[in-house]
Formats: structure tokens, C-alpha cells, sequence
């Protein structure tokens, strides 16, 4: 009989700290922040206490990273999904809606869950900040490659910029009550002055 095969450490480490983040996102949606403890999440993810300390040895360290994780994963999802975009004139529409889904999702609301957090806990806002900066470059950077536009033109870094900002606000004033129908009519507004602006 063949002897079990052994799971490589650094396998079993990479898995560990998957599972750690992706309990740590479902326990900020769910408990929010002050809800969210390391020993939940760790219970959650069905790891020791031991083994979450090992990978994120503060609250701090693994909320921000759980974030950048997630960011991450989801930017990819965004790109695949952005394969069966149309080309034309749907395109645009199609991408703003994506990214209007990913402002209003599970990830955006733990997203908030730190930032209102961080305004009073330096701790936090210290690992935040840069990770916030860049996963703000690269949302940017996303929407100009899926958009398919030439950020070198005139307006267009600022139209870019002004879409997400809008989607971000929208994003949280869904938070409370359902924001839908109010955010589809000005979608629809922006998608016209966006075109306007993409294809002047």
C-alpha cells in the first residue's frame, strides 16, 4: 500500500492563511469591526490560535492583509469576467456595471468596515494606508484596461477617476438601504457623460 503523500509546508501555509483571510472578510461583513477578533476568525477558518498568530501576529496585520487578498482576487475575477465584454458601444455600460457590483459587494463592505475604523485606531491606519494606496492604483489601472482607453488624452485620467469616486459613493450610501433604483438612473446619467468624454 503507497504511503499518504505529504502536503509540501508551504502549501499547508498558503492554504492556512487563505482560509484566515477569506473568515477575516466574512467576519467584518458579518460582525463588523469590533466584532471581527482574531480568535472568531481563527475559529472560523478552522485553524489554531497558534497558527493565525504565526501568519498575522495582530488584528491590524491580518484585516489589511485579508483586504489586499481579496482586492486582489477580485480584480482578477473582474478581468475574466471583462473577457465576454462586448466591444462598441455596450462595452462601456457593461464595465461601469461590473464595477458598480464590486462597490456594493461583500469585499466593499469590509473595505468600509476599516476605514471607519482606522479614523480613530493608528494601529490600523498605519497598515491601511498604504494598502488602501494601492489597491486605489490599481482599481484605476483596472478600469483603464477595461475600458480600453488612452489615458494620455486630455479628460480622460479625470473621467477615469471621477467613475470610480462616484461608484465608491454610491457604494455607501447603498449600505444602509437598498440604493438601486436611485443608482441606476445616475449610472445611466454618468455612462452618457463618460462616453462623452471617452470618445471626444
Amino acid at each position: 500500500m503507497p504511503a499518504p503523500t505529504r502536503v509540501p509546508q508551504q502549501e499547508r501555509s498558503r492554504a492556512t492563511r487563505a482560509r484566515l483571510l477569506e473568515a477575516t472578510v466574512e467576519c467584518l461583513v458579518e460582525h463588523g469591526w469590533s466584532g471581527t477578533t482574531t480568535t472568531v476568525v481563527a475559529t472560523r477558518a478552522g485553524v489554531s490560535r497558534g497558527a493565525q498568530l504565526h501568519h498575522y501576529p495582530t488584528k491590524a496585520a491580518l484585516v489589511t492583509a485579508a483586504v489586499g487578498h481579496l482586492t486582489e482576487r477580485r480584480a482578477a475575477e473582474l478581468r475574466a469576467e471583462a473577457q465576454a465584454l462586448p466591444v462598441g458601444e455596450q462595452r462601456l455600460d457593461r464595465v461601469v456595471d461590473l464595477l458598480a457590483a464590486a462597490f456594493t459587494g461583500p469585499l466593499f463592505v469590509a473595505a468600509l468596515e476599516l476605514w471607519v475604523a482606522a479614523r480613530t485606531d493608528a494601529e490600523l491606519r498605519a497598515a491601511l494606508v498604504p494598502v488602501e494606496a494601492r489597491v486605489g492604483r490599481e482599481m484605476h489601472r483596472l478600469t483603464v484596461e477595461l475600458l480600453d482607453v488612452d489615458e494620455r488624452r486630455p479628460g480622460v485620467r479625470e473621467a477615469v477617476q471621477s467613475t470610480l469616486d462616484l461608484l465608491r459613493g454610491l457604494g455607501v450610501a447603498n449600505l444602509l438601504t437598498d440604493d438601486s433604483t436611485r443608482r441606476s438612473a445616475l449610472l445611466t446619467a454618468w455612462k452618457r457623460q463618460l462616453a462623452t468624454v471617452l470618445t471626444a
